[in-house]
Order: structure tokens, then sequence, then C-alpha cells
């Protein structure tokens, strides 16, 4: 997992895990979420790169298009 850089200071995700069609993206709370092409669609895995990559945005993003679209939790 490569820690996030939380650039806006206030975001629940730690850590994310980049995939070639998936993010795994890791909580405060230590759950992890495993987000696919199949589970949440391709343009969504690709923004949600893109923003964990930039170190901003990506909480806000999931919480607002890909909530419940994940493939698996864990903890």
């Amino acid at each position: 997992m490569r820690r996030y850089a939380n650039r806006s200071g206030n975001s629940g995700v730690v850590a994310y895990e980049l995939g070639k069609d998936s993010i795994t993206v890791e909580f405060s709370g230590g759950h992890r979420y495993r987000y696919t092409a199949d589970s949440a669609g391709a343009s969504n895995i690709e923004k949600m790169q893109t923003l964990a990559a930039d170190g901003r945005g990506l909480a806000g993003f999931i919480s607002q298009h890909v909530r419940d679209c994940f493939e698996r939790q864990s903890s």
C-alpha cells in the first residue's frame, strides 16, 4: 500500500494500492475496500486512481459516486 498524501488535511483515506483495473483504499479505521472496473465502472476507477496519485479528493469522490460499489471489504 502507498501512503495517501492527504493534501487537504482532512481525508479519511490513509493508503491506497493501484491495480490494472482496480484500486484498494484503506481508511483511517483500518478497513480496506477494493473497487474494480467491474464493480464501480472503468471510468470511476480511472478517476479514483488519478485522485489517489494527486493526494486530494479521493474520499469525497468515493462518498459521492462509488460508496457501495466495492468488490470486497476487509479489515
